[in-house]
């Protein structure tokens, strides 16, 4: 735990200003999705596209790959958080343009079984034809991001609860490669997905008294 702690400093010391930067605004993201601010979205953009730049320098070629769809759903997500106006064109700061809602169980076993097969996929191509350092796991955690900040944008609950196991599995990833500090940036993010879930939860339980509201 020491050596663990010790690498986690120097690797901090290490840290490029734009790599600090991308990792503050990351945390800003999340904080502030978590009260449902719209303000979020500029945060992710501009964190993502410091990370498309920083992966690229390091020949991370899908993870800066991954960051580009991350700008885009920055883009999508402010679209679909933006203020909701009347119907004279008045902006209502109130409410948003979407409510917090739930998926049927059936849309979760589909999603993971999406997942599953993208992830079988991708990784028997990456184990087959790259040196990639554990490919499946990889290709899960990239393919489950790719879902799940999708359900961020429309805001669907259980979002944060993919959060939870994506994040936990990438901590993995990130230590047996040595990335000590981002292991722990995903250690924060695991904790707050937590706090993420039952804020949107309290919420949507006080928007709907007579119960939670599923998407079909």
């Amino acid at each position: 735990m020491l050596d663990f702690l010790v690498t986690a400093q120097q690797q901090l010391l290490a840290t490029s200003v734009w790599e600090l930067l991308a990792v503050l605004l990351a945390l800003a993201y999340l904080l502030l999705a978590l009260r449902e601010n719209s303000l979020c979205w500029y945060c992710a953009l501009a964190s993502t596209a410091i990370y498309t730049g920083l992966f690229w320098d390091v020949s991370l070629l899908m993870e800066s790959g991954l960051n580009v769809y991350y700008m885009a759903m920055a883009v999508y997500g402010w679209w679909q958080w933006r203020e909701n106006k009347s119907g004279e064109g008045a902006i209502n700061p109130n409410k948003n343009a979407i409510e917090i809602s739930r998926w049927p169980l059936q849309k979760h076993f589909l999603a993971w079984a999406v997942i599953a097969v993208l992830t079988l996929v991708s990784g028997s191509l990456l184990a087959s034809k790259t040196t990639a350092a554990l490919p499946y796991l990889d290709s899960f955690t990239t393919w489950g991001s790719v879902l799940t900040t999708w359900m961020v944008t429309r805001k669907i609950l259980e979002n944060w609860l993919y959060w939870i196991v994506i994040d936990g599995v990438s901590i993995f990833l990130y230590i047996d490669r040595g990335l000590h500090l981002t292991s722990l940036l995903f250690v924060a993010y695991v904790i707050i997905v937590v706090f993420g879930f039952f804020a949107w939860r309290r919420r949507m339980s006080v928007g709907e008294p007579e119960g939670l509201v599923v998407q079909s």
